[in-house]
């Protein structure tokens, strides 16, 4: 193919590429950033396979192959749930085949690099080796996590930070020593070794509760490897494409911690979720609250003007987003002012809570960021939280010794009556008991969310 216009196809592919991101960043418009994303995706494809050269083709059909038939039902079958899982899975194979890749690239290379000392090549090869793999140990335990495999408590012991970034500072030093030395292969298996070693080590010291953010800051690491090998192999759309993954990755891992009002560094390095006693607020702590029948919430809300809906990770548990819609609109043909309260990091994943509205058709202009709708709840008659426990903990406005303390929440305690629909009174990911549950103000509702939401509505329509 020319090679004028494969510039120019991979130009349009970028462009498609840059699209897909400007409509992922509303809600409205995400479809048509998925259907961008796989367009510039095929045109790159084709265009990569009619550029160079093919010398087995049959490796690459079956390739296709397996990756259609393993794709395809976890595309299809996968709950919205396990969405996080599944794309901390895919930011493990993608890094994978990044690293496997360079690697491959440097021993097929290594003569002609050793001849013209071409430190820059092999300086290059060996950051994306490290970045891929231990991402892919990285988000294989991130995913171990989410699915309940692991425990979500992070592992805690003496001499950790100093373990998991000696494995890295041997495999950056190991590196400079191929960089230097590179006829000395050996080499490279050692530093695929440290890399892996430091990916397991470092996340499994982090709680579950961090694991979206981990999962943006793998995201992005997994871009950068992808440029840095687009940079080796000369091929501009792999470039482009890697930097815009890890850019973007990297802006969203930041606007998570600015949310949770945390550093990249305490959350991959502070051990939250450990369970660690403070006074009053504390996993162990045992406190005795008053549970509530749907038939007393719905004689509350008969008398409501305003109601909030604030989901969490127990609305996407239990699929309960379309009988939250139906109990809205049964709310709204009363004259009830409904709205609902989303936090940046409630769920599993960035726009966890927007996506599930989504699929209720619930309007977009009643979704509320947590800095619009924050002013809005000491005028609200009541707020209805599903399933969303550490976003909404006043310990984080009130207790400075508690590990939630200095993180921006949903202030639904200012509300004047919270209802509050939980299967327990258990902590969160963060293993930080909910200090909302013990509120005068609050009422807790025992029991999976879909069940008492369809409770609740029968027992307002017999009112």
């Amino acid at each position: 193919m020319n090679p004028i216009l494969v510039l120019y196809l991979y130009l349009i592919s970028i462009i498609f590429f840059i699209l897909s991101l400007r409509f992922m960043s509303e809600v409205k418009t995400s479809r048509y950033g998925n259907w961008a994303a796989v367009t510039g995706m095929i045109i790159a494809v084709i265009t990569t396979l009619l550029a160079y050269e093919i010398h087995q083709v049959s490796y690459l059909i079956l390739a296709v192959l397996i990756g259609a038939i393993v794709g395809t039902p976890i595309a299809l079958k996968v709950p919205t749930t396990a969405i996080p899982q599944r794309t901390a899975m895919s930011h493990a194979f993608g890094s994978l085949a990044v690293a496997l890749v360079g690697a491959s690239e440097f021993l097929n290379d290594r003569t002609s690099i050793i001849v013209s000392n071409d430190y820059f090549t092999t300086a290059v090869l060996c950051g994306e080796m490290v970045l891929g793999f231990l991402t892919f140990t990285g988000s294989t335990m991130a995913f171990s996590k989410l699915q309940g495999i692991l425990p979500g408590k992070p592992f805690i012991y003496p001499g950790r930070i100093i373990v998991s970034l000696a494995n890295l500072g041997i495999a950056v030093a190991l590196s400079v020593y191929l960089v230097l030395n590179p006829s000395q292969t050996i080499v490279l298996a050692l530093i695929a070794l440290f890399a892996l070693l430091f990916g397991v080590l470092l996340v499994l010291a982090i709680g579950g509760a961090d694991m979206p953010t981990v999962i943006a800051i793998l995201n992005s690491f997994a871009g950068m490897s992808a440029a840095a090998l687009g940079f080796v192999l000369d091929n501009k759309i792999l470039i482009v494409a890697g930097s815009l993954d890890g850019s973007s990755g990297l802006v969203l891992a930041i606007i998570m911690s600015k949310a949770m009002n945390r550093s990249f560094i305490n959350i991959l390095f502070g051990g939250v979720g450990r369970g660690v006693k403070g006074k009053g607020t504390t996993l162990t702590e045992s406190r005795i609250v008053q549970g509530y029948a749907p038939e007393d919430i719905a004689t509350i809300l008969s008398s409501a003007r305003k109601v909030v809906f604030a989901p969490g990770y127990g609305l996407a548990v239990s699929q309960a987003q379309h009988v939250v819609r139906e109990l809205a609109d049964i709310l709204e043909s009363d004259g009830v002012d409904v709205k609902y309260a989303i936090h940046p990091v409630a769920g599993r994943m960035p726009g966890h809570m927007n996506v599930l509205l989504a699929e209720a058709d619930v309007p977009y202009d009643q979704l509320y960021e947590m800095e619009r709708i924050n002013p809005l709840f000491p005028e609200t008659d009541v707020v209805i939280v599903v399933g969303a426990n550490d976003v909404t903990n006043p310990a984080a406005r009130t207790k400075k010794d508690s590990p939630l303390y200095g993180m921006p929440v949903l202030e639904v305690d200012k509300a004047k009556t919270v209802v509050y629909i939980k299967r327990s009174t258990g902590p969160g990911f963060s293993g930080v008991d909910n200090e909302l549950f013990y509120l005068p103000n609050t009422m807790m509702v025992f029991g999976d969310a879909k069940k008492v939401l369809t409770s609740l509505i029968e027992s307002m329509k017999n009112q």
